[in-house]
């Protein structure tokens, strides 16, 4: 899943895929700010999935509000939304390529 705003650390090769719903009836920003040099920041509305690469270690903020305040409301472990880390993606790749070729 390419970022192309703000993909993660060069340095970092360890990511999780992560997912996000807003279940509530207001828009949210979502934000992570506990990683040197690296900047995100998404708008999620009111139902929407946000899915993102994180690293193991960052925590999403939920900030929300109305019109020009936001409080922030939530502050999330990306670990606990996680869906896939990287060595899961991988060895699902290795293992379709070893399926691909014994064929």
């Amino acid at each position: 899943m390419a970022q192309i705003l703000d993909p993660i650390p060069s340095d970092s090769s360890d990511y999780v895929v992560c997912c996000y719903v807003n279940a509530t009836s207001q828009i949210q920003i979502a934000r992570i700010t506990n990683i040197a040099n690296w900047y995100f920041e998404r708008v999620v509305f009111p139902g929407q999935r946000l899915m993102f690469e994180a690293l193991p270690e960052a925590h999403l903020e939920i900030h929300s509000g109305m019109m020009a305040s936001a409080i922030l409301s939530d502050t999330i472990p990306c670990l606990t939304l996680c869906l896939q880390s990287v060595q899961e993606i991988e060895a699902e790749a290795a293992s379709s390529t070893v399926l691909t070729s014994a064929e």
